[in-house]
């Protein structure tokens, strides 16, 4: 029984099994290394089960994983060779294009990257097993058992295979690795890119473990693509040159209807799978990666070439695996062939932004401008005295002629401990559609209690102007708040207890002449909304319209059609601009309505002035309302 190092520079391993810490990574690779074991055997015509089984046992702070195939299974001889380490020993290294170019090294990546584990395999009648571990001073090593035996019928039952197979068990203790719940894996397992092709011609199927019993079994796993319309194929045939050679591929292209689409990561959706005979070497769009138009494009480019020049030495993919190496001349021309047979398409796509009409954001980023534009609309009246018409008209408005659509009798109450006091809102029902509804957001601590509470009401089903609720409170400096919402008015109302109050309310004047002040308490929104729309020019990114009091965002201007995609879909990962956008319209409208109110109407300094006061005040809670929703 020899216990040996892995024979390579042991940094090497540790920087490749950092790589390789993750369940859904170490699954691919044995995986993959089962369908290549079949396939060897599918190429003599013998014929194979094709089942590939994952057994995967969770636990609070580790997991068992164990892959079992019923493939060729491996030799004492070819099992210790598999622990060699580097290029030199792997298939494409001895000129077998069969293999997926992973040079050697993605065994043990596995499972030295998850923790520690053992090989077990049966071939020709004998059973072997290789175990690989850390030492004490973490050196990479393995056991190999002391050589092979003869496999018994215990070895056969308690491995579940039939004649000859290999099982790989993983114990996944690294406590950097996130340890997936059973559904997560099996989703993982079915989206992986470098695994939907095996998933054709494979059986594999999951099984939950649990305490070592068998609690849920996935069926055999499927990739289940988005439903699509086929633009180019399917396997439309190209070629390229290279060294006055040409190349053959076939390329299939696909625009997917009504679902988005996964645009980066192993479990990517969008984007050209690369198959080069049965190895998956990348996914990506060439040329127009990461390009606007390209958001539901995605389909399949199969190579035979490249494959072939790995085996033969090229470049052709990283020594880090990350996909195609763009610095290669055999990939330049191959990407460069693809790219001019999918550019109508992207091109077409892109078009289509160029006119589009209207654009819609998630209701995420909904949610969070409506937010700010209540904000704004509170700072404009009851921080700058902004009021828009009627009330802007005139000073002295006499509300009984023009009575305010939503107003509170009183705006703040200042009232008496354990002294019961009537909240009275009014309101105009002329002023509202008869659909309207009235929405209240109120804060009351508890030691306040109204009767009754405030609760959304359509203004046709109104029996009068007027809403009254009573208010009691028990606990002196406590302080409550209502706010009233319909349409684009709004009224608020404050109401503190407090020991010393009076026990009585002024509901008069003092007779003398007093100059009316434009209310604070309520009014007219003057930001009722937002929308994406093309304006038709490509200098506005974003305006004002006083007419419908919305912030317009332009999809005419090129920085804004960066980030609608293909289907008139805002992008989340953009509100930064967003933020930049409504700060800009909003300290410009406000910035012009205080010029105005104070009479230099066409002073530019102090307009700029005006503006750049806003923005210290407000810019932060405007960027921060996009981020903290």
């Amino acid at each position: 029984m020899a216990i040996v190092e892995i024979p390579v520079d042991q940094r090497i391993i540790d920087i490749d099994s950092r790589r390789f810490a993750s369940v859904e990574k170490a699954l691919v690779e044995c995986i993959t290394n089962s369908d290549d074991s079949y396939v060897r055997l599918e190429k003599t015509d013998t014929q194979v089960t094709g089942q590939i089984r994952v057994q995967y046992e969770r636990h609070q702070r580790g997991a068992l994983l164990v892959v079992t195939d019923q493939a060729e299974g491996m030799s004492f001889e070819q099992a210790c060779l598999v622990m060699t380490y580097g290029g030199a020993h792997s298939p494409l290294a001895r000129g077998e294009v069969g293999g997926r170019g992973y040079f050697g090294r993605g065994l043990k990546q596995a499972i030295y990257g998850l923790g520690h584990g053992w090989i077990e395999t049966i071939h020709a009648g004998r059973f072997s097993r290789i175990e690989l571990f850390r030492s004490e001073n973490g050196g990479y090593q393995y056991e190999d058992g002391g050589g092979d035996r003869l496999a018994n019928a215990g070895d056969y039952d308690r491995l579940g295979i039939v004649e000859c197979g290999t099982q790989v068990t993983i114990v996944i203790e690294n406590r950097q690795v996130n340890i997936s719940h059973f559904q997560s894996v099996v989703q993982a397992v079915a989206n992986n890119i470098y695994l939907r092709d095996i998933l054709t011609r494979r059986n594999v199927e999951l099984v939950n473990v649990q305490q070592g019993k068998e609690v849920e079994r996935s069926g055999q796993v499927h990739y289940e693509e988005p439903p699509a319309i086929v633009l180019l194929g399917p396997d439309q045939a190209g070629h390229f040159m290279f060294d006055q050679k040409a190349y053959q591929f076939t390329l299939t292209l696909k625009r997917a209807l009504d679902e988005e689409l996964t645009l980066r990561g192993d479990e990517r959706t969008n984007g050209l799978v690369i198959l080069s005979g049965m190895v998956v070497l990348d996914c990506k769009l060439f040329e127009y990666e990461n390009q606007v138009g390209t958001e539901y494009l995605f389909g399949t480019v199969r190579c035979p070439a490249l494959i072939e020049k790995l085996a033969q030495g090229m470049a052709i993919i990283s020594d880090e695996r990350e996909g195609l190496n763009r610095k290669d001349a055999f990939v330049t021309a191959f990407s460069q062939a693809v790219s001019e047979m999918i550019a109508p398409y992207v091109l077409a796509e892109q078009e289509k932004l160029k006119h589009l009409e209207r654009a819609t954001a998630s209701n995420r980023t909904s949610h969070m401008i409506e937010h700010l534009l209540q904000r704004m609309n509170l700072a404009a009246i009851q921080d700058m005295g902004i009021i828009l018409p009627p009330y802007m008209e005139t000073a002295d408005v006499d509300e009984t002629e023009h009575p305010a659509a939503l107003r509170f009798t009183t705006p703040f109450y200042y009232r008496k401990l354990n002294h019961p006091f009537h909240v009275t809102l009014l309101i105009d029902p002329d002023q509202f559609d008869p659909d309207e509804v009235l929405d209240f957001n109120y804060t009351l601590p508890d030691s306040m209690r109204m009767e009754p509470l405030p609760t959304a009401i359509q203004v046709s089903e109104l029996n009068n102007r007027r809403i009254e609720w009573t208010v009691v409170g028990d606990t002196a400096g406590d302080h409550g708040k209502i706010t009233v919402r319909a349409g684009s008015y709004w009224a608020l109302c404050e109401m503190v207890i407090a020991e010393q109050a009076s026990g009585h309310s002024s509901y008069g004047t003092s007779g003398h002449a007093v100059k009316k002040r434009l209310p604070r308490d309520h009014g007219v929104d003057m930001f009722v909304g937002y929308e994406f729309r093309n304006l038709n020019n490509e200098l506005d990114r974003a305006v004002y319209s006083p007419k419908e009091r919305k912030i317009i965002i332009n999809t005419g201007a090129p920085t804004v059609q960066l980030y609608v995609d293909g289907r008139g879909h805002f992008r989340d990962s953009a509100r930064l601009l967003l933020a930049e956008l409504f700060m800009e319209v909003i300290s410009d409208e406000l910035a012009r309505c205080l010029i105005e109110k104070s009479g230099h109407k066409d002073d530019i300094e102090a307009y700029h002035a005006a503006k750049m006061d806003i923005i210290r005040r407000y810019g932060s809670d405007i960027h921060l309302s996009f981020l903290n929703i």
